[in-house]
């Protein structure tokens, strides 16, 4: 008999904490206003995302908070991964969307003053499952293939690119590399905006993005009368079905060696907009933003102005990242070292 009134009053001691602890999600969160730190200009691609994701985490965190977004470019998004493990309230009303070369670098052994693994990942709204990195060429410029720029003595492709440990300055320099495809990286533009205008006015002659990206600021260069059109596909184990024609830079590799190069280099688009928090947030917090995150990624209202966007949304959840981040401690240090030399050249 005492035994059943001992089970009894401790399922309803449990039951009491489980309503106290949401009771409490909800106190905290509908006092507070979360802020997403996008850690680049506003009107990129980032950007963008950041801002659809705004409009709509706030319904699916408990008490439902206002969210705003706050931009925090600079050094290739450290200056805001550096904000949220230095400075940013630990108590989950901040997170941040950073560049998904930061991991890569940690793994390159890049001294770093936050630790990529104590982070609270957050999710990615992008495993690149609809979405590639393509080389996209003005059609005036002199490059009709990929043969092109491998010919010995050729002329150099112009491509532009922003910081170093950017995305957009680190994969021509990869790709230069290890396929040896003959490009001039012009460097310290400031965002992606800034490399569209460059590209148009023709200061340079190609630059490398996001397919969602164009398709969501410059949808125009993927139609067929374009002046600008896609060369190569960079993240990609396989064609995308929308540029079935258009190589990927695997399949350019010439021998083992280079593809191996190639798939570490891309772990990093396993989640390829990555969304961070403070570390020591407290356990039920962090979750709560978490399940929060993917809900809103499933919320119908999000996924139909997303698909008006032409937004990719393959969302992978915080521990998924993390499996992925592990990943590079399984690459042979040998490589990571080839893939450190190539671009510690940026600097």
């Amino acid at each position: 008999m005492a035994l059943r009134v001992l089970v009894a009053a401790l399922g309803v001691w449990a039951c009491c904490a489980g309503n106290l602890q949401a009771q409490s999600l909800e106190e905290f969160y509908s006092k507070q206003t979360v802020t997403i730190i996008a850690a680049f200009n506003a009107g990129g691609g980032n950007d963008i995302y950041c801002r659809l994701i705004a409009r709509h985490l706030g319904k699916h965190i408990p008490g439902k908070p206002n969210v705003v977004v706050q931009n925090m470019p600079g050094a290739a998004s450290i200056r805001a991964t550096n904000y949220i493990w230095q400075v940013a309230p630990r108590d989950g009303t901040v997170i941040a969307n950073i560049q998904r070369t930061v991991p890569l670098h940690a793994a390159l052994g890049k001294d770093f003053v936050f630790d990529v693994r104590k982070l609270t990942w957050i999710g990615s709204s992008s495993s690149f499952a609809d979405d590639a990195y393509v080389l996209f060429v003005r059609t005036d410029a002199g490059v009709k293939s990929l043969d092109d720029l491998r010919k010995p003595g050729g002329k150099p492709l112009i491509v532009s690119g922003t910081a170093p440990g950017s995305t957009s300055a680190d994969v021509p320099e990869l790709l230069r590399e290890i396929l040896g495809l003959n490009f001039k990286i012009i460097r310290g533009y400031a965002d992606s905006p800034a490399e569209i205008i460059a590209l148009e006015r023709k200061e340079v002659d190609g630059r490398i993005a996001t397919l969602s990206s164009v398709r969501a600021a410059v949808p125009g260069w993927l139609k067929a009368d374009s002046s600008i059109r896609p060369l190569l596909q960079y993240a990609r184990e396989t064609r995308l079905p929308e540029l079935a024609g258009i190589p990927t830079a695997r399949e350019l590799a010439r021998n083992d060696e280079e593809r191996q190069l190639l798939e570490i280099s891309e772990l990093s688009y396993k989640f390829g907009r990555p969304f961070i928090a403070p570390p020591e947030i407290p356990r039920e917090r962090a979750k709560a933003l978490q399940d929060a995150f993917l809900a809103a990624h499933r919320d119908p209202d999000f996924l139909a102005e997303a698909e008006k966007l032409q937004l990719d949304i393959s969302p992978s959840g915080g521990d998924e990242i993390f499996t992925y981040i592990k990943r590079f401690d399984s690459a042979p240090p040998e490589l990571l070292a080839k893939i450190k030399k190539i671009l510690d050249t940026q600097r």
